[in-house]
């Protein structure tokens, strides 16, 4: 088929000028010539093709419609009768049969579609003998056969494209029965308007009390939310809070003020959309008074006690209280309540932090809805005194023991630690030996190596002294080890025996780990550990 001619472009003078102009092109024989043609108004033009002036015949599996060289017509409303035209002439191909490696003369461009278009991307390939097109996502995942053509010599075609679809596309053009081949990639953006997943929902609510409306919307990027009150954008602050990236909406007490239409708008690139809620404030005679005198009392490290005396009028009607409870460092959301008996009056708060500020108020509710909040009270917890350290005792010699100890993680932090040691069947310690947080670790020296000694650790701060940890060891133990190498057998069971003896008679009370397994073996532990106050 001869395909040597003109190419015309007609398009209406009330539109706008084309964007992209076919040019005159030199291709061979057997190659690809391609020619862009690129204009936009309202209503979309429509765009097609002729060569001299004849429709070409897109069913020729030799034409892409997306890449054909001829003349394109772009047509619009009869209300437009005026019309200019573009030629472009083509040159006469050359042939030519030398082998040429394959070379993409146009790639796929990056895309960004809304869902349900058409999305179609280029892959135009030269080389002889004619290259084979082939196409594959960067990401390995299969494309797919639902919807997908591949058009003409490569170009792929994807109808009603959804995000699924979004991703890096790689074309590849192999040169016939071998493994050589060129790719160029493009990346496909699918957008989807937002819409909304859960709309707010109108609600009624009695005043005092708090009023929550929930807005989800997805879509693709992922939409903002925006609130309107009565129209007029809805700024956060004092009893109104935005949170969850603006789906949660709350009024904390709410009044005949906050009685309104709301808004929720979900947007993004793609699109917008909006949906209202009102929220009807009930109002009824005779709702009781404030709760007055509310006080709280730090009880321990984790508890307070809140009380409150009955409000000044309408308190005949009143069914219980609701404690409101937030740690005052925490925004007003964070807050949570607790329901009380209307006989109580008073509430003890569990489960605290230590060392921590505390923020309370009430209010009386009756059938027909809540009080006005009290005034709010703030109280801190207790702090906690350090639990008891680990201590370990190490024998050095007959006259040293190396005493060391490791703060625990639980309970308050320790400031310091107070070292204690006496002989065993003594009433007065020897101490304190005060040591700073950052020191683990004393020798004790000049001891007795033929009794046992006692060693008692306090840990402590601010809040007071914890318990002690406590054990007892023995520098006779250190001289029977040495002993060992020069005496063995009887003297060495003997020994045992003796120390044995020796701690029962010291504390005849005291339950000791060990156990003689036969009259020649005695089994005991080495150090005993006896948490006191």
């Amino acid at each position: 088929m001869d395909y040597n001619g003109d190419l015309v472009i007609k398009y209406f003078r009330s539109m706008a000028d084309f964007h992209v102009q076919p040019e005159s092109v030199h291709a061979e024989e057997s190659g690809v010539a391609r020619f862009q043609c690129q204009i936009h108004g309202l209503p979309e033009p429509v765009i097609s093709w002729e060569k001299d002036s004849r429709p070409v015949d897109t069913s020729n599996e030799r034409l892409d419609q997306n890449t054909t060289w001829a003349s394109c017509t772009l047509s619009c409303p009869q209300a437009f009768s005026r019309s200019q035209e573009c030629v472009r002439r083509t040159v006469e191909g050359s042939a030519s049969s030398v082998y040429k490696e394959p070379v993409i003369v146009v790639g796929p461009e990056n895309l960004t579609l809304t869902v349900h278009q058409t999305a179609i991307l280029e892959c135009v390939a030269t080389g002889y003998p004619r290259p084979i097109v082939s196409w594959s996502r960067l990401d390995g995942r299969p494309i797919g056969v639902e919807g997908i053509q591949v058009l003409g010599t490569g170009n792929l075609m994807i109808s009603d494209v959804g995000v699924e679809h979004s991703g890096v596309y790689v074309c590849a053009a192999n040169k016939p029965g071998t493994r050589v081949r060129r790719t160029a990639q493009g990346r496909l953006v699918v957008q989807a308007p937002a819409e909304f997943v859960q709309p707010p929902q109108s609600i009624a609510r009695p005043v005092g009390t708090t009023a929550i409306f929930t807005c989800q919307a997805r879509g693709e990027p992922e939409p903002q939310l925006t609130w309107l009150k009565n129209g007029q954008i809805l700024e956060p602050g004092g009893h109104v809070k935005l949170r969850n990236n603006n789906s949660t909406l709350t009024i904390y007490g709410i009044s005949q003020n906050d009685e309104a239409i709301y808004q929720c708008i979900a947007e993004n690139s793609a699109g917008s959309t909006q949906a209202s809620a009102r929220l009807t404030v009930l109002w009824a005679d005779g709702l009781p008074g404030v709760p007055i005198h509310v006080e709280a009392e730090a009880l321990s490290p984790t508890t307070i006690q809140v009380s409150w005396r009955e409000p000044d009028k309408n308190t005949q009607d009143i069914i219980g209280y609701v404690l409101h409870i937030r740690r005052t460092s925490d925004p007003a959301e964070m807050e949570y309540e607790e329901a009380v008996s209307k006989v109580t009056l008073q509430q003890i708060i569990r489960d605290l932090e230590p060392s921590t500020n505390y923020t309370f108020y009430v209010k009386a509710y009756t059938s027909h809805g809540a009080s006005k909040p009290s005034d709010s009270v703030t109280e801190s917890t207790h702090g906690e005194v350090p639990a008891p350290p680990s201590l370990y005792t190490k024998v050095v010699n007959g006259s040293v023991v190396q005493a060391t100890w490791e703060s625990s993680s639980k309970m308050g932090q320790p400031q310091g630690f107070r070292l204690y040691y006496r002989r065993a069947h003594t009433p007065l310690f020897t101490g304190p030996i005060a040591f700073p947080r950052n020191v683990t670790q004393y020798n004790i020296t000049h001891l007795d190596s033929s009794l046992v000694y006692e060693i008692k650790l306090i840990a402590h701060n601010q809040h007071g002294d914890g318990n002690a940890t406590i054990r007892f060891v023995s520098l006779r133990e250190a001289v029977a080890k040495s002993g060992q190498n020069i005496h063995h057998g009887h003297h060495n069971r003997h020994s045992h025996r003796h120390y044995l003896h020796h701690l029962l008679r010291a504390f005849p009370r005291l339950q000791l780990p060990w156990q003689v397994r036969t009259s020649t073996t005695c089994t005991f532990m080495r150090q005993l550990m006896v948490p006191v106050k």
